[in-house]
């Protein structure tokens, strides 16, 4: 039967013509989705219609008088058990002819057994409804004329619209908080077993307030892709009323697989994936309006003050900068006027970890600029890129708003291939609360708690990305993740001894968890086989630090005080199985001639001498640079090795920190040994400082500005604290991330010839130096230090000694890092 058909059947047969039809239409299987629910709302528009003219008829005709369709059958949308929302409008004429004409419309209707939610009233009674109801006036906004007066439906239309723009700094903000309220209450539905369709955030309702924010003209919904999952969240719904021939939102468990079934999928699993990555879409989209929304009205309320104040003009908005080629501008991170994307493939993970360090949202015009235009990274990645992804993944929270926006425009899977098959699938567990992928974002989230516990930070934080990777992959999910973890880890740079710790994390990930919770931990057997796993006390440690993270993000019933005793029993075993002598301070190694010949030239001109010597390495590959393919890619800077001759003498760590801080470089590594002079050159010591650093943004300064600021700051007439302060007031920090806080601890046993004192921190302009003055106002001499930044995180040891050159006595060496910690700390 032809959709004409269908239509003539219920107009010759009233309404057990409209019940066949109904039913005809809903089961032939020649059509579903938007076909379907249009043809559905046409075929009881005709109905209706017809009931409206044959009661209208019946009451003599009277004028002023329409039905309307609002809410979901208003924008001509009808799911198979979908309410009919009906307004009978009028004029305000005689209330008994009113009321028999809407009884003579709702009894069929309620006949059939329709829900049916309907209402009676003039256009300004609508009106006051909506001023005083949010809901009333949302489906309002979506009114579509059925029958009578289509000139009083369309008044009212106009009316409200222009009620609801002029409202709209007043009720987007109440709109705002009922989307948060109802999302609080019904959960996130990308990462539901069983979600509410409609109700939860990302669902319907959602894309309804986006459509009212749309006709505020305030703001609007990014459209891409949006139209598409709400229409696959509409399929599911349609399909879910049919299984269940009931009216319900909520996706159940044992509806799952038929309702698969009737969409033609093939499980109930990638059913849930296609309602995810729907979902996720319509929440991304709410987020970046709501912060357009907000950016709009907070304009509003401030342009007339500004005006005032600057005659009538308009001030340029705000630009701080963040990083090189990355801004803050209105409460956003965005790209400096500068930044060339096409040219740089490390901004866009660059922008995201200032985005995350600054707990700034990135703007959704920097990231669809940067997918547009960026280049792919080189194979292995470049080491600046190795180090963004650390410092994003290390920024704690602010990583999971951040790393969403990099999702939505594909960057994350540009970056990493192997995330496409984790991403948005579900985990049938009662005790995973996320999806595969938001699982390993939230594993990271609580691993950059643990950072301070040890000595890797970035190996801690790119285990917790990747220690789930194999769930894409039939089979062991750790067996597979580890072979993933090895490419994964080699593509982004790491070394073959760190991609084997990475691989070992991933495919034992559960070790010590599983050991401590079903073995024996008494039996020296159990113990030993975890010890020949892990091998190294600080892979034991970054095992121990992930189990702890992967727990965490798993849910509420995956840890618990219990659990958390027992893994920490099983790893002091374990430690102690692995124990033996510590490894003595390393000896350097023989200097090199350049390293000579600045120590020699320093002792004999009494003053500091410098090295300044860009460092790259080579691409991996060649990249095509033409549409013939042909070309090199130029080689990737991985920063300037400045190297730094000091007769020794106090104070020269916290001076050569501290002008490195005010010329705002970045410190990646840094060495401090005495070097003692080569043969026929006069007795006496200098210390050499090999750093490599990198520009915050901007330019490197030039050589001899660095040596002439040093000169002034170790003869005391350049005041770097001083500079350093100037500059942090005129600065202030940002509320961002919020960073576990130092850790100073004294490494015992470590070396037989000074003691060594560990810090882990939170990298920041300045720290060294501040580390650097605090030793030297506990009065005792840095004999080597050996610092690294690992992303946000700097991992540094001071082998230091007394002034005589002999160790501290332990007493004394645990009172110095306890006041180089509260030191630290009086400072985040």
């Amino acid at each position: 039967m032809t959709g004409t058909d269908v239509h003539k059947e219920a107009e010759d047969s009233g309404p057990g013509g409209y019940a066949a039809a109904r039913l005809r239409l809903l089961t032939e299987g020649t059509r579903s989705g938007p076909p379907r629910r249009a043809a559905l709302a046409s075929l009881t528009h005709d109905w209706l219609t017809g009931l409206f003219d044959a009661a209208a008829a019946a009451a003599g005709g009277p004028r002023g008088i329409s039905l309307v369709a609002v809410g979901g059958y208003g924008r001509g949308e009808l799911s198979p058990r979908s309410d009919l929302d009906l307004l009978l409008l009028h004029e305000g004429g005689d209330p008994g002819a009113v009321a028999a004409l809407a009884d003579r419309l709702w009894y069929p209707v309620w006949d059939l057994g329709l829900a049916l939610d309907h209402s009676v009233r003039t256009p300004a009674e609508a009106r006051r409804t909506a001023a005083d109801d949010l809901k009333a006036q949302l489906g309002l906004l979506d009114a579509r004329h059925l029958a009578g007066d289509s000139a009083l439906t369309a008044a009212l239309r106009t009316a409200v619209l222009a009620d609801w723009r002029n409202q709209a700094p007043r009720r987007l903000p109440e709109l705002r908080e009922l989307c948060a309220e109802r999302a609080e209450r019904q959960g996130e539905l990308q990462y539901l077993l069983e979600p509410d369709l409609k109700e939860a955030r990302g669902g319907l309702r959602d894309a309804t307030a986006l459509r009212a924010v749309a006709a505020s003209w305030l703001a609007d919904a990014p459209r891409e892709g949006l139209a598409d999952a709400r229409r696959r969240l509409l399929d599911v719904r349609d399909a879910l009323h049919l299984t269940t021939g009931r009216a319900t939102d909520r996706l159940s468990l044992q509806e799952q697989d038929q309702v698969a079934a009737e969409l033609g999928l093939l499980d109930a699993d990638t059913l849930l994936r296609q309602v995810y990555e729907s979902a996720r879409v319509i929440s991304y989209a709410g987020d970046v309006t709501w912060r357009e929304v907000g950016r709009v009205l907070r304009a509003r309320a401030v342009r007339p003050r500004l005006r005032a104040m600057l005659g009538g003009g308009r001030p340029a908005p705000e630009r701080s900068p963040l990083a090189e080629g990355v801004v803050e501008q209105d409460g956003e991170v965005v790209l400096a006027r500068t930044a060339r994307p096409e040219r740089d493939p490390v901004l866009p993970l660059r922008a995201a970890a200032a985005a995350a360090q600054a707990g700034l949202p990135l703007s959704l015009h920097a990231v669809r600029r940067m997918a547009a235009t960026v280049r792919p990274l080189a194979t292995p990645w470049p080491a600046e890129a190795r180090e963004q992804l650390v410092t994003l993944l290390g920024s704690g929270r602010p990583t999971v708003e951040v790393w969403e926006a990099l999702e939505a425009e594909g960057l994350v899977s540009g970056l990493l291939p192997d995330w496409e098959r984790v991403r948005c699938r579900p985990q049938r567990n009662a005790v995973h609360v996320w999806t595969v992928d938001r699982h390993l974002i939230e594993t990271a989230v609580r691993a950059s708690a643990f950072t301070r516990r040890v000595s890797r930070p970035d190996l801690l934080l790119v285990a917790a990305l990747l220690h789930d990777i194999g769930k894409g992959w039939p089979g062991d999910h750790s067996v597979a993740g580890e072979i993933i973890a090895r490419d994964v880890a080699a593509r982004i740079g790491f070394d073959r001894a760190d991609t084997h710790v990475l691989a070992t994390l991933v495919r034992h990930h559960l070790l010590l968890v599983e050991t401590a919770t079903r073995r024996d931990l008494e039996d020296p057997a159990t113990v030993h086989s975890v010890a020949r796993v892990v091998g190294t006390h600080s892979t034991l440690e970054l095992l121990h630090a992930l189990t702890e993270a992967d727990a965490l993000a798993t849910g509420p019933a995956a840890w618990s005080t219990w659990r958390g005793s027992l893994v920490a029993d099983l790893v002091r075993r374990v430690s102690a199985a692995l124990a033996g002598d510590h490894p003595d301070e390393p000896e350097p190694g023989a200097p090199g001639a350049e390293h000579e010949r600045l120590a020699v030239e320093a002792f004999r001109t009494g003053g500091p001498v410098l090295s300044l010597r860009p460092q790259t390495e080579p691409p991996a590959r060649p990249e095509p640079d033409g549409e013939d393919g042909s070309g090199t890619a130029e080689p990737e800077p991985l920063g300037v090795e400045l190297v730094v001759a000091v007769p020794d003498q106090p104070g020269v760590l916290p001076c050569v920190a501290g002008v490195l801080a005010v010329h705002r470089l970045t410190v990646r590594t840094a060495e401090l040994r005495a070097l003692e002079l080569p043969a026929g050159v006069d007795e006496g010591s200098v210390l050499l400082l090999n750093w490599r650093v990198a520009a915050e943004y901007g330019s490197l300064p030039q050589a001899a500005r660095l040596r002439a600021d040093l000169v002034r700051a170790l003869d005391g007439s350049l005041d770097v604290a001083s500079r350093l302060a100037e500059r942090d007031a005129a600065y202030p920090r940002r509320r961002g991330v919020v960073a576990p806080p130092p850790r100073v601890t004294v490494a015992p046993a470590a070396s037989r010839h000074a003691n060594v004192i560990e810090v882990r921190a939170q990298d920041a302009p300045g720290l060294l130096f501040r580390i650097g003055q605090a030793l030297e106002d506990a009065k005792v001499r840095v004999r080597s230090a050996h610092v690294s930044t690992l992303g946000a995180n700097a991992v540094d040891a001071f082998y230091v000694t007394g002034p005589a050159g002999a160790p501290l006595p332990p007493e004394e060496a645990a009172t110095v890092a306890r006041r180089l910690e509260d030191t630290l700390r009086a400072r985040t």
